[in-house]
Formats: C-alpha cells, sequence, structure tokens
C-alpha cells in the first residue's frame, strides 16, 4: 500500500485492549511498504522504556520521547510519511494542532491513547482526535471480574477501586490498573 495524502487514524480504547499493539501492527506495514516513519511518545511514559514503544504482550518499536507537542512539529523529518504517537491522552491539548498540521502536510499520522480516564470521563485530546480523525478505531479489553468486553480502566490502591478525586495521571501497568466492563467499574466518591 503506498502512502497518498495526509490523514488522521485514532486507536482508542481502555488500558489492556491492544491499543500500542495495533499502532505498532500499522507501524511495520508502513516499514515493510518502505515508507519513512517517526515515532513519538511523551516523555513521561517510561514504563517500558526511554526510547521505545511496548504493548503489554511485548511487542515493540522505536520511538522518540517528547516533553510536549510543539516539540513533536521541531523533530518532523523533511521526507517523513508516517508519523506514529502513542499515549496522545497525556499530550498537552496543542497535540490536535499539531496532527492536523503534520495531516495537512500530507503525512498519515497514526494515534493511540486512552479515551477516557480512570473516572470514565473524556481523557485529554483524544475525544477532539476522534471527532477530526479520517480513521476512529475502538480496542475493547476483557473484563477483570465477568470477562465481557471491557471499555473502562479501573484504578487500583492496594487492591480497591481508587476514589473519583485521586490524581487522573498515574503511570502505571497491571499493578495499578485492571479493564473493567461498565457493571463492574467502580469509581467511589468520598
Amino acid at each position: 500500500m503506498r502512502h497518498v495524502g495526509g490523514r488522521v487514524e485514532v486507536i482508542a480504547g481502555s488500558m489492556f485492549s491492544g491499543k500500542t499493539e495495533e499502532l505498532i501492527r500499522r507501524l511495520r506495514r508502513a516499514k515493510i511498504a518502505r515508507q519513512k516513519i517517526q515515532v513519538f511518545k511523551p516523555r513521561l511514559d517510561t514504563r517500558y522504556g526511554h526510547q521505545k514503544l511496548a504493548s503489554h504482550d511485548g511487542a515493540v518499536f522505536k520511538a522518540t520521547p517528547v516533553e510536549n507537542a510543539e516539540e513533536l512539529l521541531d523533530l518532523a523529518e523533511e521526507g517523513t510519511t508516517v508519523v506514529g504517537i502513542d499515549e496522545a491522552q497525556f499530550f498537552d491539548d496543542g497535540i490536535t494542532s499539531v496532527i492536523q498540521i503534520l495531516a495537512d502536510q500530507g503525512i498519515r499520522v497514526i494515534v493511540a491513547g486512552l479515551d477516557t480516564n480512570f473516572r470514565g470521563d473524556p481523557f485529554g485530546p483524544i475525544p477532539v482526535l476522534m471527532a477530526q480523525a479520517e480513521q476512529v478505531d475502538k480496542l475493547y479489553a476483557i473484563c477483570m471480574v465477568c470477562g465481557n468486553a471491557a471499555s473502562r480502566t479501573q484504578r487500583l490502591i492496594d487492591g480497591q477501586p481508587a476514589n473519583y478525586d485521586d490524581p487522573i495521571v498515574i503511570v502505571g501497568a497491571s499493578e495499578l490498573y485492571e479493564a473493567r466492563c461498565r457493571d463492574h467499574h467502580q469509581v467511589p466518591r468520598d
């Protein structure tokens, strides 16, 4: 598949739904097609290494950590045809403009991120990106309580659901979070 024109693709869903795995799959296909690829992630995401994307199942892809959306624009190289961005919910709202600029320059931008936070509320710039994208894929995990499709991320503190007023951003994986369906997602309010 040859690259033709700019576009935005968003891969959204809860934790453990396979967002990064799908992003890596699309990037690998672009690499096979000999397209010039650049991959970025927020600097604060150091769970699996500083300069790589990693899915929970172990798939990896080299990535450049950036502090903010503007830095991503500064690092975009001439001739790049595909830009991958992981964990986009952690970027400032300026990421929406940066992504539109890249797409308007003829770049295929593939974005992965959580569409809701642990409270079940829209998370960062992802809902806006979903509205602006040419393609949106919402992925689902498996509820850790009942085994049904899970669209929510349950944060746990000492094995118990986090309170609504707890901080939104705490970077972690299975020790802090579980995938849950609507029926089993709990966010107690004090």
